[in-house]
């Protein structure tokens, strides 16, 4: 699964550096543009915003992108039927077969089986280890989770800065074609802030979509963390029942 993500990922790098080619070949090819549909309107916005910065702002989509697939995956693959797999540890361990629940959690895939595991591998240690081994591999499982959501923040944060620099650039550029045309004429101006312009709304258009993925990613990943905190609490229940038990 790791090479499949690698491969992914390295598949949209690859992509992300060919949009640079993409926007050069685009601007060498805009004095034969001509109208028709979506695509040829995208591609005239993007040669009107200037390829330099445009780029920066669709590299920084990509790149968010493909964190925010990577995630999606890893979260996806980390959900699991948590009450069948509590109903089946609590099969074994109510016939004292702790082998067996712990050949369940290894067999299970997800950070709930993972933590059960480390608490069932120190079940004859006593409540209070279980209960610390839980805990603590609690919070190991939760950061794994957590995992590259700060690089979609910084996309998020970096495509509207991207567009606005672009837009404060566009904007001394046209400044320095008054100076030297000599006239504020409106076909001077409005033509320099159309094309500063562009580049800020390409920015916050990335980072609405970008957004919206990360909304998406919290709401996952909070409902597998309250997954795994009830689990918890059930699993250490079950533990003081094996204990009471068996261990009398």
């Amino acid at each position: 699964m790791k090479k499949l993500f690698t491969k992914a990922f390295l598949g949209l790098c690859a992509l992300g550096i060919s949009t640079v080619t993409f926007a050069q070949e685009a601007a060498a090819g805009a004095e034969q543009a001509v109208e028709g549909g979506m695509h040829q309107a995208l591609k005239t916005k993007f040669i009107e915003g200037g390829a330099d910065f445009m780029s920066l702002i669709a590299i920084a989509l990509i790149f968010g992108l493909a964190f925010c697939l990577e995630r999606i995956i890893y979260l996806n693959l980390a959900e699991t039927n948590s009450s069948k797999f509590l109903q089946d540890i609590e099969g074994a361990l109510d016939k004292g077969d702790v082998e067996g629940a712990k050949t369940i959690a290894r067999n299970t895939r997800g950070p709930i089986a993972s933590i059960a595991y480390q608490g069932l591998m120190r079940i004859d240690q006593g409540i209070d280890v279980v209960e610390k081994s839980i805990v603590s591999y609690g919070g190991v499982q939760g950061g794994l989770l957590e995992k590259n959501m700060s690089w979609i923040t910084l996309f998020i944060a970096m495509a509207p800065s991207l567009g606005f620099l672009g837009t404060v650039v566009g904007m001394v550029m046209a400044f320095d074609k008054i100076e030297q045309v000599g006239d504020i004429s409106p076909t001077v101006v409005a033509g320099g802030m159309k094309v500063a312009l562009i580049t800020t709304v390409g920015g916050l258009i990335v980072a609405l979509l970008l957004q919206v993925f990360y909304n998406y990613l919290l709401s996952k990943l909070e409902a597998i963390l309250n997954q795994m905190e009830d689990a918890s609490i059930t699993l250490l229940d079950m533990v003081i029942k094996y204990n009471l038990k068996f261990k009398k």
